[in-house]
């Protein structure tokens, strides 16, 4: 079974939220789906922030999304031709 255990938990969103925002559960019930979203994605993205770990996860979770490359650090790197 590995880490999971033998149970799920299958409002674990919901709890994040929770504790990020303070709201009760019937207040959640409330939101639309993108105002749940977007503070799940900040909740998430504030945990993160917490620890070195969760920092470095954030930075390559940045890189990848990146589709310009980045020309003033390649030119530092490899000089200007």
């Amino acid at each position: 079974m590995g880490d999971e255990g033998h149970y799920t938990v299958s409002t674990i969103e919901e709890k994040i939220v929770r504790d990020y925002t303070g709201y009760d559960f019937y207040r959640l019930e409330l939101l639309t789906v993108f105002e749940f979203w977007a503070l799940l994605r900040d909740a998430f993205i504030y945990e993160c922030k917490q620890t070195e770990q969760g920092r470095d996860y954030l930075e390559k979770c940045w890189l990848s999304e990146q589709t310009e490359p980045d020309r003033a650090a390649l030119r530092k790197y490899f000089g200007k031709h």
